[in-house]
């Protein structure tokens, strides 16, 4: 009775989450001391935190439940055909037909793990739980209250950016570009291999780094992909592209998420970001990308030999795009980049973007909305998670010397959005500037061991997961990412 008096009538007025100034300090307390006496303090924060590891092991079992899914749909499927071989004479399918000539109907409980083994999908649903924990905490209105309260800025702009970065006239113009490059290595699927895992985490300093990685996993589904690649090096390039656009955006201050987050605060501009960073990212891309070329370098030249295939889809024709076309398009891009910050800005632009798709759409292909609404579903819910974790990440940040803290952000990354982990940080007093680019690097250098680990991961494993169609392995993408993650961790740390 008393769960459900909070759940209907909680006050609005109760501070939720609790601050992280609102803690009382322990003077030379461990670690643990320090955590043990948050969750004495806020019972609530071990709950959440809960919730959130749940929601991470969910994703190690997703490509599991998918499977599942498969299973049960292939039985009902086999029981139509059953009842129909056992029908009537003439009879040839059982209920409803699509126009394809399909039977409509559908195994219920199929599509529900079908949903449940969505990796964007599970953020999402572990966030309603987290919800209704909440509402039963501290009232509905505590719950309505911080759900209402959470910055969905980064999911609004990843959706739109996406969406736009995967328009015919935006592809065919970055693709046109990269095929000049690939010529220089015989426009082989190997030097399209290099050529983008090279210059797509560039190019997201400057385009940002969501849309880099929708141009990157468009362009490596068409150019590299399509080849049937073995398992082994789809896996390795996936870990390399995450890897790469995590630490491509670190030319400039505006272009990656964990960045963006510091560059503020703490006055990092684009000449702090080159020096510092900038360089030293553009070194570790190129060697790691040498380091997997040559180790798989036998495969990637027999793919000029193999067929095409791998479900890759049309582009909409040969026909040229208009110039006119085209720049429209970069200025509605340059538009939402502008605009990052301000929703009400690139959600309006978004709509003029929808009406001018309409004005020329001899010029466009369909615009799918479904890859881009699912990566924002995915942000959206790591985002409300996120908000409470900041009572176990500062104290283990703020405790740690430069060169660890550099090693526990890179691990922290693997658990929880970079951007979060450096806005964390920027919340820590007294940061010193090496502490703060030990964190800043960590995070960056860690941004490819998982999904949830850079905000652009879940957009280029959404254009790319139909190639892993056993499912897709958490565990392989963190072997995978391992050695590019090492290669950046020796160029920030020695370089």
């Amino acid at each position: 009775m008393n769960a459900f008096f909070a759940l209907t009538t909680g006050s609005a007025a109760e501070v939720f989450p609790r601050s992280l100034s609102s803690y009382l300090e322990i003077d030379n307390g461990t670690l643990w001391a320090v955590l043990s006496a948050r969750v004495q303090a806020e019972p609530f924060n071990l709950v959440a935190t809960g919730i959130f590891l749940l929601a991470i092991v969910h994703t190690f079992f997703a490509g599991k439940i998918r499977h599942w899914g498969h299973v049960i749909e292939e039985r009902h499927a086999s029981a139509l055909r059953q009842a129909a071989l056992i029908g009537a004479p003439g009879e040839t399918s059982v209920g409803p037909v699509a126009d394809d000539g399909s039977p409509q109907e559908v195994s219920f409980w199929g599509q529900v793990l079908h949903f449940f083994g969505e990796i964007e999908v599970v953020f999402g649903l572990w966030a309603l739980v987290l919800g209704v924990a909440i509402a039963v905490h501290a009232g509905m209105s505590t719950a309505i209250a911080y759900l209402s309260g959470v910055n969905y800025t980064e999911p609004l702009f990843v959706v739109v950016i996406m969406a736009m970065a995967a328009t015919r006239p935006v592809v065919r113009l970055a693709e046109a570009g990269l095929k000049r490059v690939a010529a220089l290595g015989g426009g082989t699927p190997f030097a399209w291999w290099a050529a983008l895992l090279v210059l797509a985490p560039v190019l997201g300093s400057f385009i940002t780094e969501p849309a880099a990685m929708t141009l990157g996993a468009l362009l490596l589904g068409r150019q590299f992909y399509a080849y049937n690649p073995s398992q082994k090096l789809r896996y390795a390039t996936l870990g390399l592209l995450f890897v790469n656009i995590s630490v491509g955006g670190t030319l400039t201050h505006f272009a990656a998420p964990p960045v963006l987050m510091v560059a503020g605060p703490w006055g990092w501009g684009f000449g702090h970001m080159l020096i510092n960073f900038g360089w030293k990212a553009l070194v570790g891309i190129v060697v790691a990308t040498f380091l997997y070329g040559y180790y798989f370098r036998i495969e990637l030249r027999s793919l000029a030999a193999q067929p095409r295939s791998g479900g890759v889809e049309s582009d909409g024709g040969a026909a040229p795009v208009p110039a006119w076309v085209v720049a429209a398009h970069l200025g509605f891009l340059a538009w939402t980049v502008w605009a990052a910050h301000y929703p009400v800005l690139f959600i309006g632009g978004f709509l003029f973007f929808v009406g001018f798709l309409q004005a020329t759409a001899q010029h466009q292909t369909k615009l799918d909305l479904r890859g881009p609404v699912l990566v924002g579903f995915f942000l959206a819910g790591l985002v409300v998670h996120g908000g409470l974790q900041g009572w176990w990440i500062a104290p283990v940040l703020s405790g740690l010397a430069p060169a660890a803290l550099f090693w526990g952000a890179t691990l922290l990354t693997a658990f929880n959005d970079n951007a979060a982990i450096t806005y964390l940080a920027t919340l820590v007093p007294n940061f010193s500037d090496a502490a703060k680019y030990a964190v800043v690097a960590g995070a960056v250098a860690g941004g490819g061991l998982t999904v949830i680990a850079n905000a652009p991961n879940p957009a280029g494993l959404s254009i790319l997961q139909r190639f892993f169609p056993g499912g897709f392995s958490p565990l392989k993408l963190a072997l995978a990412a391992l050695v590019p993650t090492l290669v950046m961790a020796a160029c920030f740390l020695v370089l």
